[in-house]
């Protein structure tokens, strides 16, 4: 499993070629429109791949991936290596 600074990294990579910008940790994603609630299964799948984890997706909701803060929550909680 990644640590924090590595699953924060790919975090902050991916968030910044999805929304064209990097954004700080706790900027808001979803609630101010930079990510639609379609794109986290985009965002979910470039994570796993540049991790190399499974994140699976039965219990989470789009709030989990509301900032670059709350996704590494998320990572470190239900993510299993793959």
């Amino acid at each position: 499993m990644p640590d924090e600074n590595a699953i924060r990294s790919a975090a902050r990579e991916v968030v910044a070629s999805m929304t064209g910008a990097p954004v700080s940790d706790s900027d808001p994603l979803i609630s101010s429109g930079l990510i639609d609630s379609l794109s986290i299964l985009k965002l979910i799948s470039k994570l796993e791949s540049k991790l190399g984890i499974a994140i699976p997706t039965d219990n989470l909701q789009p709030d989990d991936f509301e900032s670059v803060d709350w996704i590494v929550e998320t990572v470190q909680r239900v993510a299993t290596a793959s």
